[in-house]
Formats: C-alpha cells, structure tokens, sequence
C-alpha cells in the first residue's frame, strides 16, 4: 500500500470505531431531553437506524481497515502491549454496547411513548446515561492507548 494511503486509512478506521458506538452512547442523552409522547427528531431517528441497521456494515468496515492498518504496519504490531491492552478494552466497550446498552434503551424507547411510572422511567433513563459515560471513558481510554503508545509490561 503506497504510505500516501495510510493516513486516510488510519482516519477511517478511527471514524468507524468511534461510530460503531456512537449511537450506544449518544441516545441515552436524548431520552433525557425528548418529551413523553412525542415523536423522536432526525438525530435520534438517524442514531436508532443507525444502532439498528448500520453496525455490521460498519463492523465488516472496521475489519476491513484494521487488517489494512496490520498489513501496512507489520504483524509485529499485533504483539505490542498498548495495542493488546486497547483491543481488551475495545471488547469489553462492545460487549457492553450490544448486550446491556441496546436492549436497555430499546425498552426505555418503546416505553417513553406512555411512560406509566414516569419516577422508575426516569430512574432507567439515567441509569443508561451512567453506563454511557462509562463507555464514553472506556473511548477516551482507547484513545490514550493509541495515542501515546505506552510501554505497559
């Protein structure tokens, strides 16, 4: 791959990693400003057929560019601790995104239309916004990682 190549190609990989959890992170924050009953905007209506439809292209992108990024910078980089330790976290953010983040606020979506307990509703909204600062940590985290490249064991 020409070296001209690999900068937009880091910058892809990068797009696509960060919305891949995009939507998981940004809707809880919208719950808190919708009113009941009413229908969601364009952003939010974007970000729910996005968390919907768009992550396997997105994933299957993410892949695409990371062998891209492993073929161009060696295997060796696959060894590197910071890497390991950033892809580790990386896991665990997407395990969270797909297995308590979507199905959570799923259910607050369907709900918010007739909010019955409107107290427990709210208490679940925010409950999601805690586990979005959480993943919004873990991202900065990643961030860091591969940024500085720190020298971890």
């Amino acid at each position: 791959m020409p070296s001209s190549l690999f900068p937009v190609l880091l910058a892809l990989h990068i797009a696509l990693a960060v919305s891949l959890f995009l939507p998981s992170v940004l809707l809880p924050f919208t719950l808190r400003t919708s009113p009941a009953g009413r229908e969601p905007g364009t952003a939010v209506r974007t970000l729910l057929w996005l968390q919907a439809n768009g992550t396997l292209i997105i994933g299957v992108g993410l892949a695409l560019t990371g062998i891209g990024l492993v073929m161009a910078l060696g295997a060796a980089v696959l060894r590197q601790p910071w890497l390991l330790t950033a892809l580790g976290v990386y896991a665990l953010n997407l395990t969270v995104a797909f297995f308590i983040q979507r199905p959570n606020l799923r259910r607050l979506f369907l709900r918010s239309a007739d909010r019955a307990d409107d107290a427990t509703w709210r208490r679940r909204a925010r409950r999601q916004r805690y586990v979005s600062y959480a993943m919004a940590g873990a991202i900065g985290l990643i961030g860091f990682l591969m940024s500085t490249k720190p020298t971890l064991w």
